[in-house]
């Protein structure tokens, strides 16, 4: 082969005849979709959100390349439109993390946004970030998309002009066997976050 570009590399070419790596990823990818599974159920016995975000079924779905890494996603409750925006999304990044993210944006940032800041000067969410990005789509923790939460910022996200709002927290896949409750736990901290007075 004369165009150097289409050469593949020893590994490139190990990895191209072994068919195990690609039905390995798959096996994973399908427990990943049977864990969002089961969250979508507890999650559905759990919520006490409005009936227009309650009432849209649980979406589970999944992508080969989000930043060029598979992925899989579970929303719910979930509500999008072009101008308002609530959703809680678990989210499986292949090589990264599991994460769990609140989203508002548009009417549900006015509904829920003085909660959610109530909570943050509370302490009420250790180890979780917030989004710094203007950008709403972005999912990484990248330092120019996420910034950890601290009593020393808590008053610069509540008084961050932005239109939406995005909490979140991850682990490193490494604790696979603690996903469920992870996603459990965290979820209902989400839920009392949105229901504080």
């Amino acid at each position: 082969m004369e165009n150097a570009k289409l050469r593949l590399s020893e590994e490139e070419l190990r990895l191209v005849s072994d068919p195990s790596f690609i039905l390995t990823k798959n096996a994973i990818i399908q427990k990943v979709y049977l864990l969002f599974g089961l969250l979508a159920d507890d999650f559905r016995d759990k919520s006490l959100l409005p009936e227009e975000v309650e009432r849209i079924s649980p979406k589970i779905a999944k992508g080969e390349n989000y930043l060029g890494l598979p992925y899989v996603m579970l929303d719910y409750p979930r509500f999008f439109s072009a101008e308002h925006t609530m959703a809680i999304r678990c989210f499986f990044w292949w090589g990264n993390f599991f994460s769990i993210t609140l989203h508002l944006h548009g009417r549900y940032t006015n509904l829920y946004s003085s909660p959610v800041i109530k909570s943050l000067r509370e302490n009420k969410v250790e180890d979780w970030y917030y989004c710094i990005n203007e950008n709403q789509w972005q999912h990484d923790f990248k330092e120019n998309n996420y910034a950890i939460i601290s009593k020393d910022n808590v008053e610069t996200i509540a008084s961050a002009k932005k239109d939406f709002l995005k909490i979140a927290k991850k682990i490193p896949l490494i604790q696979w066997d603690d996903a469920y409750d992870f996603y459990l736990s965290n979820f209902s901290v989400i839920l009392s976050i949105l229901n504080a007075q």
